[in-house]
């Protein structure tokens, strides 16, 4: 049923989904559909990107550069906390979500539009994290997400290139190769199509950031990154800003294959989902990031942060970035990092990277307490003391059981 001409906003990314829905949202409903793309670092991929957008029929574009917010105000808040939702995944598709859904409910206000649009499925977590972020920020706002509409028969990859196809639509997905991708200056992700099958290892031709291991070179590159206060500043000396910096890495850590990850997830609806991630760049920002920790952070406040950590990791996976509960935690992660500052030397090599030095005017490693040679600064008989008195309770555990 055709409903009255309606404005409304749509994040839009030019790939198979958004393209089908906004010529969808037209002919079904008789929108006005204003599209909004955000560029957190896709790089070729925002090619043409207004042009096909205007030609598809939305009545405006916006595109904005956000390279630098996505890493300053996203990433790197997250990587203070050492982020890793269970154990393994950085985060690279979860982190874009809240800035790109807060800057469509900022459009919305600008244009006058009291509904935005996505086109995540009802089965993953996008849904989740664009929706929440949305009404966080804009209680009123009205969503409208088609794979969770009766009006939505496109159930299907295939379903919806041939719709496509029909209607002119250029995608850059194919029957041949229908996994989905997500690319941002901190990673890409591969779901779906020939990845369902667990048992199927992802082509070589899939990668995008990484060469292969066996393919990186045979010499290893090193590089020297600094950190102030929990961020990393510089590489190899030279100050770069957060996008520059990362990109810096993702260029260091590609040619020489780190950053590929092939896991199952949990899902926050409750399915398990295989994800193929290439996150070079993440991948050294993190480890180096655990090496300056190592020598400058308390080992309790330390031990706290890990503690909490993956109860941050996965309301962040979640979609509650702009929840009360994850701004807390941040504020006690950012004063845990208070004094991170220094550098870090590593070494990449064919998928590893591996930490070899660190360095920090005020460091808590002191060699004289350390040292495994003969010292004056530590008394050993006082550890007898030390140990008896953490023994005293497992000495009446060993008497009550005798």
């Amino acid at each position: 049923m055709i409903m009255a001409a309606k404005k409304v906003v749509l994040a839009y990314s030019g790939g198979l989904d958004t393209s089908v829905i906004l010529k969808w949202l037209q002919d079904e409903f008789g929108y006005e559909v204003i599209c909004y793309a955000a560029d957190l670092g896709q790089a070729e991929e925002l090619d043409g990107l207004e042009e096909k957008a205007k030609k598809t029929g939305a009545s405006k574009i916006y595109i904005d550069d956000l390279r630098e917010e996505f890493v300053r105000d996203y990433v790197f808040p997250a990587y203070r906390a050492d982020v890793a939702y269970e154990g393994l995944y950085l985060l690279g598709t979860t982190l874009g979500r809240p800035l790109i859904a807060k800057k469509l409910v900022e459009i919305a206000a600008k244009e006058k539009a009291d509904t935005v649009v996505h086109g995540a499925t009802g089965k993953g977590n996008d849904q989740v994290r664009f929706e929440l972020t949305c009404w966080a920020l804009n209680p009123r706002i009205k969503i409208v997400a088609p794979w969770k509409m009766d009006e939505w028969t496109l159930r299907s990859r295939d379903k919806m290139i041939d719709y496509a196809r029909k209607h002119g639509i250029p995608v850059p997905v194919t029957k041949k190769k229908p996994y989905s991708m997500d690319r941002n200056l901190l990673h890409i992700s591969f779901e779906g199509g020939i990845l369902e099958d667990l048992w199927n290892e992802p082509t070589e031709d899939m990668f995008v950031l990484s060469v292969s291991p066996e393919k990186a070179p045979n010499k290893p590159t090193e590089a020297v990154i600094s950190f102030r206060d929990g961020d990393p500043v510089a590489v190899d000396g030279v100050k770069l800003s957060p996008a520059k910096l990362l990109a810096k890495l993702n260029e260091l850590g590609g040619k020489n294959g780190v950053g590929r990850i092939d896991i199952v997830e949990n899902r926050f609806v409750g399915m398990k989902s295989r994800g193929v991630y290439e996150t070079p760049g993440g991948t050294i920002m993190k480890i180096a990031h655990r090496a300056i920790e190592q020598i400058t952070m308390d080992r309790e406040v330390m031990h706290i942060r890990d503690e909490l950590m993956p109860r941050y990791a996965t309301m962040v996976y979640n979609g509650f970035w702009f929840a009360p509960e994850r701004e807390a935690l941040q504020a006690l992660i950012d004063h845990s990092q208070k004094g991170v500052t220094g550098d870090v030397r590593v070494k990449l090599y064919k998928g590893n990277c591996i930490v070899t030095g660190r360095r920090a005017k005020k460091s808590l490693y002191d060699p004289e307490l350390s040292t495994f040679g003969e010292d004056e600064v530590y008394n050993q008989k006082d550890a007898g003391g030390f140990i008896k008195l953490n023994a005293l309770r497992l000495k009446m555990q060993g008497r009550m059981k005798k």
